[in-house]
């Protein structure tokens, strides 16, 4: 039985109220190896069934949470290249060589 597009809006709708319902006072924040404490950073906490919580390290205040499906496409989607930066001379693009 597959589930119709109602269905699946009424679940995913479901899944985010329960994730933002989770008390995440406790959870330990992860950052990229080799960032500094006083650096800006994107910090993430892995939470139950595979969800993961992200927040900016200028704002700890304001956490995004994601769960396990959404951040599977974000990473898979990140690994082949679907946000990689558009060459510009900050950052080796053609003005900078």
């Amino acid at each position: 039985m597959t589930e119709t597009e109602a269905e699946i809006k009424a679940r995913k709708e479901r899944e985010r109220d329960e994730l933002y319902a989770l008390d995440i006072s406790g959870v330990a924040w992860h950052c990229a190896p080799g960032t500094e404490e006083h650096e800006e950073r994107v910090e993430i906490a892995y939470l139950p069934a595979g969800a993961v919580a992200m927040r900016s390290s200028l704002d700890p205040a304001t956490v995004l949470r994601y769960t396990e499906a959404e951040w599977r496409a974000f990473v898979l989607g990140a690994r082949d290249g679907e946000f990689d930066l558009e060459p510009m001379p900050h950052n080796g693009g053609p003005a900078a060589q």
